[in-house]
């Protein structure tokens, strides 16, 4: 069974004039997989994204994430299951700057009453594998953006979801933080079997995934998967953002 299946999602936006954000949009991703998404500004992709994290609902369609259609659930079900199930990464962190880093990954397990003995399990498990044990006593404000993802990372993964889902987690980074949070995310990806799906319009962090789904005006346009070669991979994506005629932005040119 497929961690997130998308069966027929469409997406209507009501207004004077309703637009259709999402048409008949159909994949699956299995356990392990990390799966990029791309297109041009508009095309959708952070639409879709939010109906898959339960913020916003389809039109059309049916998601399951590990076989449950959230999209059933009350909302007090669905709060719990968005807090059990899916693991966040924002490009602007979303950290509590009154909290420490180490409050900040703990979040998910204090909200859940989890005892203070596992936390600290946890919490140490995580940290260690991220390289921010030494900063856990630090606010937000105090440490780098690079650190600061890594803890959004930390608290994503610390409860162990069946899906860590990513919005552009690379946006706000320098190429060097950006390929540092990147070899995490696929540390994780690898290590620990967590599966994850992101949101991004930088083809070098695409060029981590191990395929690349890409959405034009609200349809699936086309996927290219990675196999050995990242390189040649990342240079398939270039191509590939270019027939999308994506703006110049998302065309960097970016050696990896």
């Amino acid at each position: 069974m497929p961690i997130l299946d998308v069966k027929h999602i469409e997406k209507i936006y009501e207004g004077k004039v309703a637009h259709k954000a999402l048409t008949n949009i159909n994949f699956s991703i299995e356990k392990g997989e990390f799966v990029g998404i791309m297109g041009p500004s508009g095309s959708g992709k952070t639409t879709l994204l939010n109906l898959i994290a339960t913020i916003d609902r389809p039109t059309a369609g049916d998601i399951f994430i590990s076989g449950k259609n959230p999209h059933t659930l009350n909302r007090k079900e669905t709060a719990l299951f968005r807090r059990h199930e899916l693991g966040f990464v924002f490009q602007n962190f979303n950290l509590l700057d009154t909290l420490t880093v180490e409050e900040n990954i703990v979040l998910p397990l204090t909200l859940d009453g989890e005892n203070v003995r596992e936390m600290e399990r946890r919490l140490y498990e995580v940290t260690e594998k991220l390289g921010i044990a030494q900063i856990l006593k630090k606010r937000t404000y105090e440490i780098s953006g690079g650190q600061m993802q890594r803890t959004a990372i930390a608290r994503a993964i610390i409860h162990r979801p069946s899906l860590i889902l990513a919005d552009e987690p690379t946006g706000n980074l320098d190429s060097k933080a950006s390929k540092d949070v990147m070899e995490t995310l696929t540390t994780i990806n690898k290590e620990d079997g967590a599966t994850a799906l992101m949101v991004t319009h930088d083809a070098v962090a695409a060029s981590y995934c191990h395929r690349v789904i890409f959405i034009k005006d609200g349809k699936l346009y086309n996927e290219i998967y990675r196999g050995d070669n990242r390189q040649a991979f990342f240079q398939k994506i270039i191509d590939m953002l270019a027939l999308l005629g994506g703006d110049s932005r998302d065309l960097s040119t970016v050696r990896l």
